[in-house]
């Protein structure tokens, strides 16, 4: 089992960044994810990083503005946002498991989301 903390959510003005980690509970050597779910609309995939951090993919929407990065000496994955939109509003969650190349994703753990709220 598991354990996933997301942290690094908040409030920022259209054109800001912010940087959320997702911490684990136990060194994990597996593809790690960032969803997310705005209000009224499904989740969807934001990004995904292999275990080792060599392979990296992100949504077209994010392509160019968000960057995905682990410490796994820390046990913990970042998602690097920059360059916000009001439509990056969503609450982000932190999800392991499953192979990167794998459409849809599915991985196995989820984490409880961080909310991200960006004014315009």
């Amino acid at each position: 089992q598991v354990h996933l903390v997301e942290s690094g959510g908040g409030s920022v003005q259209a054109g800001d960044s912010l940087r959320l980690s997702c911490a684990a509970s136990a060194r994990t050597f597996t593809t790690t994810w960032w969803f997310r779910q705005a209000p009224g609309k499904e989740r969807e995939f934001v990004s995904g990083i292999s275990g080792s951090g060599s392979t990296t993919k992100y949504a077209d929407s994010v392509k160019g503005r968000f960057t995905i990065s682990k410490d796994n000496a820390k046990n913990t994955v970042y998602l690097q946002m920059n360059s916000l939109k009001p439509e990056d509003t969503a609450v982000y969650y932190c999800a392991a498991g499953g192979l990167l190349a794998t459409i849809p994703p599915k991985p196995n753990y989820w984490g409880q989301g961080t909310q991200v709220t960006v004014s315009s």
